[in-house]
């Protein structure tokens, strides 16, 4: 029987933050907690302040320590510093010694991550890319970003900053995303489907309610909405040059799609199925299958666990077996 470890996950992101206690095997993770709090806006101390709050009086502190702190954390960062540097989605985050907060408040191991690369390893190890030696993981959030698994291995680039696909410019104009106009991010992000659907309504001197909402969006492509449909397929269709892009650059053998892409998976698959096959080189695609991500939404708590039993062994990331 494999060993049983429990676990910290701790899931920081721009507009909320969650929480999870598992209970975590080489094999698989079982969720015992889950808990999630607003933050936009929050200064980082009173976030982490927050955190630190809400782990100390988990059951599992009560009842032993846990084995490890996992923190999955838009980047960019330092993951072998444990610093967060300046996550375009999180204002004020210069320089955090997220690892170090943690690690001198509970005297526990502490491992820090960039969410992407931390949702790639989970999906990887426990999810829909189990079993794969090449996949890449795509995360729509606030953000949009790539986790790499290359030759069996969670590749990470020379400082952290592989996969960062939100930043390639799609187009001259358009919604903004990660500081730059007609981004990846700003046409296909949960955030950047926000604007790019006021973008749109603007040119038709339509006014959108201020707190319109990606699920807000998805809620009226069902009901058949004309407008919603058009900024729908606008954003499908730059997904599809972005997939095509890596399955040309990498080679995958599988991409994985969580994050806000979970709530419209099917008809984003519809929509994108002819647009990849048409762009992306024939003999990379035929062995590429695109799905949508196992752990299903919740991703990102399982992403934060599997983070606290990552290992490095002779410098290298961990390695499937």
């Amino acid at each position: 029987m494999d060993e049983v470890s429990v676990r910290i996950g701790v899931d920081i992101g721009g507009t909320k933050c969650a929480l999870s206690c598992g209970a975590c095997t080489a094999g698989a993770i079982e969720i015992l907690h889950r808990e999630e709090f607003e933050t936009r806006g929050l200064p980082w101390r009173q976030v982490l302040a927050e955190y630190a709050r809400r782990i100390a009086r988990l059951p599992a502190f009560r009842e032993g320590r846990p084995a490890s702190v996992g923190v999955s954390c838009g980047g960019p960062l330092d993951s072998r510093r444990g610093v967060v540097l300046s996550p375009p989605n999180l204002p004020g985050w210069d320089r955090v010694p997220v690892v170090e907060y943690f690690a001198e408040r509970f005297d526990i191991p502490v491992r820090l991550q960039n969410d992407a690369n931390a949702c790639a390893y989970a999906e990887w190890k426990f999810g829909a890319g189990r079993g794969t030696r090449n996949m890449v993981f795509m995360t729509f959030g606030t953000g949009l970003g790539a986790g790499l698994i290359l030759d069996g291995r969670l590749y990470t680039g020379t400082n952290d900053n592989a996969g960062e696909i939100g930043h390639i410019r799609l187009a001259e104009t358009g919604p903004a995303g990660y500081g730059k106009a007609g981004s990846a991010e700003g046409f296909c992000s949960g955030a950047g489907l926000v604007k790019l659907a006021r973008l749109r309504a603007a040119e038709r001197g339509m006014r959108l309610p201020d707190d319109f909402s990606a699920r807000d969006l998805f809620a009226r492509v069902d009901a058949g909405d004309a407008f919603c449909l058009s900024v729908f397929a606008e954003s499908a269709r730059h997904l599809a040059t972005i997939l095509a892009y890596t399955i040309d650059i990498l080679n995958p053998e599988m991409i994985v799609l969580g994050g806000v892409f979970m709530r419209q998976s099917a008809r984003f698959l519809r929509e994108i199925a002819p647009l990849v096959e048409r762009e992306a080189l024939a003999a990379s695609r035929s062995v590429c299958r695109i799905v949508p991500a196992g752990l299903s939404e919740n991703v990102g708590d399982y992403a934060a666990l599997a983070v606290a039993g990552m290992e490095e062994q002779d410098g290298k990331r961990d390695e499937c077996d």
